[in-house]
Formats: structure tokens, sequence, C-alpha cells
């Protein structure tokens, strides 16, 4: 493995009725003065909101409300949550939700204390946070991003058309609470989405070097089973407690650093994914799912012994009578195969991206990620682009 470096200072609590029992002894510690981010609402649906307003009323809290962010966070609604935080001098924000939700939250705890330009400085650049964010804990409501477990937050520019995410360990949330049964009223496709999100997360991870066998890969390709049989459970069954308490933890267990670490990770699909939906505001799963069979059969060549791995190791393709080229596809294959099974889109025109869609002006827009296999060329990305339509 290569040399690295692993930090997580997020303290989870996971299981039924976990809300309830921990949160009051959390807020606890923090001051009255509390911003309550969350959805389109549909907490207020499921009773969370109740529940969740219950207990910081009782716990003597000041509520300060921020709602209505949307799936795809925009860099004008963090900027929105830092000026209510700003404006209301506020202790903890508690943000209550799925990916969306946790990313913008993150980006709020920051942008609410920092004077300069935000996104310059933070998510167009690398920066350095040599400052507090205020405080983040997390109500997970939704799995699939593993957004609890990092200080990563994937947000929108809708001026310049980037969708870009940074990961500062300081906006790590101090606490994330993590009961599978919020996630139960998720509608069918969100839990499918998100589920393939985490599964893009793994392969992404998977495939770049090193080669060798090494503990992040073994624990990663038992995720990645994981996330097939638990996603196939889900469908069958959505209050399988078993199978969506697995596939909450196997997203968290995607994010939470601990497979990145001694790897050269791939992002390449994310990259090309966070441009679409910076363009045309797709769904982000749906998009993954179309772009991955398309993108690996691309550059399986480059990364050929891996790829027979991926088939052995998580599809139980048996390699016999086969040649490795033959192995490697095989695996690409059940991937989208198996997307096809449960339901998720396999081109773009299905997720509403049509040929009147400047492709070209959105690959071009495509940063190359430079951990993978073989770096793309934007004129590659655009060959892509146009085989998914």
């Amino acid at each position: 493995m290569r040399d690295f470096e692993f930090e997580n200072s997020t303290k989870v609590i996971f299981g039924r009725g976990c809300v309830r029992k921990h949160l009051p002894e959390f807020l606890s510690h923090y001051g009255k003065r509390v911003l309550l981010s969350y959805g389109g609402g549909s907490i207020k649906k499921n009773g969370i909101y109740d529940e969740v307003t219950e207990i910081l009323t009782s716990s003597g809290k000041e509520i300060t409300e921020f709602s209505g962010i949307m799936p795809n966070p925009t860099y004008a609604k963090v900027m929105e949550g830092a000026e209510l935080a700003h404006n209301n001098n506020i202790d903890l924000i508690l943000a209550v939700g799925g990916g969306s939700v946790m990313d913008c939250s993150k980006a709020v705890s920051l942008a609410a204390r920092y004077n300069g330009d935000a996104w310059n400085d933070f998510w167009r650049h690398q920066g350095t946070v040599d400052f507090t964010p205020i405080p983040v804990c997390i109500v997970v409501t939704a799995s699939g991003t593993g957004s609890e477990v990092n200080g990563e937050g994937v947000i929108t520019n809708e001026e310049t058309k980037e969708k870009l995410g940074r990961d500062y360990h300081a906006c790590n949330a101090k606490l994330s609470l993590m009961d599978p049964v919020y996630t139960f009223s998720l509608p069918k496709r969100q839990m499918i989405s998100g589920g393939f999100d985490s599964l893009s997360h793994m392969m992404e991870i998977y495939f770049g070097a090193p080669d060798e066998p090494n503990v992040s890969d073994d624990l990663n390709e038992a995720l990645m089973r994981g996330v097939i049989r638990d996603l196939r459970a889900s469908i069958k069954d959505p209050e399988d407690y078993t199978a969506r308490s697995n596939l909450m933890w196997e997203s968290t267990m995607a994010e939470n650093r601990i497979i990145k670490m001694g790897k050269s990770t791939d992002f390449e699909c994310h990259m090309m994914e966070h441009q679409l939906g910076a363009y045309t505001n797709c769904n982000h799963g749906e998009g993954l799912s179309v772009l991955h069979p398309v993108y690996y059969r691309h550059i399986y060549k480059d990364g050929l012994n891996k790829f027979c791995q991926f088939a052995e190791h998580v599809w139980e393709i048996s390699p016999d009578g086969k040649t490795k080229e033959q192995l490697a596809l095989s695996g690409i294959d059940a991937l989208a195969d198996f997307i096809r099974e449960i339901g998720m889109p396999t081109t773009l025109h299905e997720i509403g991206i049509d040929e009147s869609c400047d492709l070209k002006k959105i690959a071009d827009s495509c940063e190359i990620n430079r951990g993978g296999y073989r770096e793309l060329t934007h004129a590659e990305i655009l060959d892509i682009f146009r085989e998914c339509l």
C-alpha cells in the first residue's frame, strides 16, 4: 500500500431510535442558537421534523429555519444560509436530510465564518481552513453520498456552470445520527439512485493503483458485493431493516476515507456527471448509471488486471475459457445488466438530455481526473457523452 495519513473526526451513532436517545445530550454542549437546515419539506410529512423540533425546543434551543435546499445545492443557496447563520449568531447547524442537505450545511458552516470569496477560495481552488467553521450535527434521512462522515460539499455555481466538490476536515460533522428507519419513507427511485451512488463511489476508488493485493481493495470488494445484494433486497422489500441498515452503513464506509487509504482514486465519472448536472440539473445517481459502463469500456485495457479482478471478485464470473479482455468486459457487462435490473437509466435521453444540449461545451468544462488508469481528453469525454445518448 502507498503511504497515507488517516483522520476522521465525526462521531457516528447508528440504530433505531438514536435521534431521540442521543441528540438531547449532544445539544447540551452547544449554545442556544441552532440553524435547522432541511430540503423540500418531506421531513414535515414523515414526522421527522416534528420529532427534531420537539427535541430542540425541549433542550431550550432557539431555532432558525433554513429550508428549501435543492437536490443539487447551489452556491446562491449556500450564501443564503451563510447570511442567516451570520445574522442570527448561530452556534450549531443541525442538518436533517440526505447528501444535498449535508453538503449545503457544511458549506454554510464554512462560508458563514469567512469574509472573502468563499467560492473562489474554497471551491474553485483547494483552500486552507485556518479558522473554525460553525459546528455541524447531521440527522441522516437518505443514504448514498456518505457525506455524513466527511468534510465534502458538492456545490453548483449556476453563474459559472461549475459543480465542484471539496473535502475539508474542519467541516466534518461533529456527530452523525443514523437511524435506518428514517430512510423508509424515501421514494423508491431516490433509494435506488442513492444506492447506486454508493456503488459508484466504491468503483471510482477501486479502479486505481495499486494493483497489488491491498487492504483497501479487499474491503471495497466486500462493500460492492454488499451494495448489490442489499439494493436487490431493498427493491423487493423497501422496509427490510437488515438490507436498509446495510445500505446505510455501506454508503458511510465508502466515503469515510477508510477504503481510500493507500489508493490512487479515479473520480472521472463524477467529474463528468457533475458538469452534466451543472448544465442540466439531472439526477446525480442516474447520470452516473448512464456514464459508468460506457466510460469503463473506454479505459478497461489500461487497467486490465483490476477489471478482471472486478469481474471475478465482485460479480463472481469464472475466468475459465476467457481471455483477459473477455473477462474484463464480462464484468462491465454485468454492471450494465445490474443497472438495467434495478431500473436505473442507461441513456442520456432517459434523463432528459438530448442532441439539443451543447455536449461539447459540457465536455470541455469537465475537470480531468489524474488518479485513474488513464487521463481522458476532452474530445474523448465528448465521445463518451455522444455514445451515452
